[in-house]
């Protein structure tokens, strides 16, 4: 069995719609999208921590919080999941450099 941030994704629609005395995704959803902003932001500094420390249990930890708390963001602003996927699979047809290059030039 594979879990797939489509999963996850499924899982935090289910949990934002229950009470935020129940649920930990409901209560951040409840204080809107600059408290999961920040959130999110405290988790990604925790993952370069991990990451510049070499240890990578901790890491992958904070990686999981990194996903969960991103798409919390993305579900306090009401952009679903797929936009996101779709950006990253309009960019798999050409290299990284030659996609950074392009956005560099277009805007």
């Amino acid at each position: 069995m594979s879990f797939t941030l489509g999963d996850l994704d499924a899982i935090l629609a289910e949990r934002g719609a229950a009470s935020p005395e129940e649920s930990y995704t409901a209560k951040l959803l409840s204080r809107g999208p600059n408290h999961c902003a920040k959130k999110f932001g405290e988790e990604a500094a925790e993952a370069v921590i991990a990451a510049v420390a070499e240890d990578d249990k901790a890491l992958a930890g904070e990686a999981a919080d990194v996903l969960y708390h991103l798409l919390v963001v993305l579900r306090a602003r009401g952009v679903p999941l797929s936009d996101v996927m779709a950006v990253l699979e309009g960019r798999t047809g050409q290299s990284g450099l030659a996609e950074k290059a392009a956005r560099r030039t277009s805007g």
